[in-house]
C-alpha cells in the first residue's frame, strides 16, 4: 500500500522571482515546505546564477506545467566578448580567448541568424541525457561529449545596447528547450571573437512576469502563514494558452470521471485541444469532438 504523502492539498501558481546562487530544485522545496504542500514542481529550469520567473505549481495545478513549459519565454543576457567558457557562461573556466571584437552592426547582422526555427546543439554543462546520465556530470569528471543539435524556435532576438567593448546586452523570446549559453556561445564563434553569457533573466514565461514574481525573502518571511497563500494564484493562469469552454454540471461531473463531457462552444473546432471550466474552476483539459471535451487531465478541484 503506497504511503499517503504528508502535507496540505492546496493548488495554485507561485510565481517567484528567483535570486542568483539558488537552484530551481532548491526554490521548489522552498515553495513546497513554505506552503507545507503535498506536492509542487515548476515549468522550466533556470541556471543558478540565473535570476527572473520561476513559475511554481503547487497540487491540482502541476498538471498544468506541460502548458506553461511549451510556451514562449523572453529573456534578457549580457554577453561577454573576447572569451569562450566551458559553461558557456561565467563561472566556468576560460578556454579560449580573441582580441576580435565585433561593431553594432555586426551584432544585429549577425543575430538574423538565430531567429525563426534553428538547430541548437546545448552546452557541454546542460541537463541533456546522455545513455540516462545528465551531460553535466560526465562535463564535470572532464569527459567532452558530441552533443546532438536539437531544434529551437526563436520568436525574435534583439541587440538592446552596447555596455562597452567587451559587453552587449541582448534580449531573446524563443519555444520550448532553448539555451542562452548556447546563443552566446555561438554568436561569438558566428562573429569570429568568442563569447559567453554574463548575466540571465527570464522576463517572463508564457502568463507569467517577473515584475509580479514573489522574492525569497518575502517566501521566507510569510512561510506557513495565511498570508503567503494570498500571492497564490489559479492552476487555472497555467491554461492561457489554450481556449475555454464552458461545461454545465452535469457535463463537469461525466468529465471529472474521465468521461466526454457537453461543453457550449463558438470558436473552437474539431479535434482542438481546450479546457474546460464549470463556475469558474477548470475542470478537465482535452480535445474538443462534436460538442464534447474528452478529457486528457482532470482536475480535482
Amino acid at each position: 500500500m503506497a504511503r499517503r504523502r504528508k502535507g496540505r492539498d492546496i493548488s495554485g501558481w507561485l510565481v517567484v522571482d528567483k535570486p542568483a546562487g539558488m537552484t530551481s530544485t532548491a526554490v521548489v522545496n522552498k515553495v513546497r515546505w513554505a506552503f507545507d504542500a503535498k506536492k509542487a514542481g515548476h515549468a522550466g529550469t533556470l541556471d543558478p546564477e540565473a535570476t527572473g520567473v520561476l513559475a511554481v505549481a503547487l497540487g491540482e495545478a502541476t498538471k498544468t506545467v506541460p502548458y506553461i513549459t511549451d510556451a514562449l519565454k523572453a529573456y534578457r543576457f549580457t554577453v561577454r566578448f573576447g572569451q569562450a567558457t566551458n559553461t558557456d557562461d561565467a563561472e566556468g573556466e576560460v578556454i579560449e580567448t580573441s582580441d576580435a571584437r565585433p561593431s553594432d552592426e555586426e551584432i544585429t547582422e549577425a543575430l538574423k541568424d538565430f531567429t525563426g526555427d534553428i538547430m541548437q546543439v546545448p552546452p557541454q554543462f546542460s541537463a541533456v541525457k546522455i545513455d540516462g546520465e545528465r551531460a553535466y556530470k560526465r562535463a564535470r569528471d572532464g569527459e567532452e561529449m558530441d552533443l546532438t543539435a536539437r531544434p529551437l524556435y526563436v520568436d525574435e532576438l534583439a541587440f538592446v545596447e552596447r555596455l562597452d567593448a567587451d559587453h552587449a546586452a541582448l534580449e531573446m523570446v524563443c519555444g520550448k528547450g532553448g539555451y542562452v549559453r548556447a546563443v552566446a556561445r555561438d554568436l561569438g564563434r558566428a562573429l569570429g571573437c568568442l563569447g559567453h553569457v554574463v548575466s540571465l533573466r527570464r522576463v517572463w514565461s508564457g502568463p507569467f512576469e517577473a515584475n509580479d514574481g514573489v522574492s525569497i525573502d518575502v517566501i521566507d518571511e510569510l512561510a506557513k502563514s495565511p498570508d503567503l497563500d494570498g500571492y497564490l494564484r489559479p492552476l487555472e493562469e497555467g491554461l492561457a494558452d489554450l481556449p475555454e469552454l464552458r461545461a454545465s454540471a452535469e457535463g463537469a461531473a461525466k468529465m471529472r470521471n474521465g468521461n466526454p463531457g457537453m461543453v457550449v462552444t463558438s470558436n473552437v473546432e474539431f479535434g482542438d485541444e481546450a479546457w474546460a471550466s464549470c463556475d469558474g474552476k477548470a475542470v478537465a483539459v482535452g480535445i474538443y469532438r462534436s460538442g464534447q471535451l474528452h478529457p486528457s487531465r482532470v482536475f480535482n478541484q
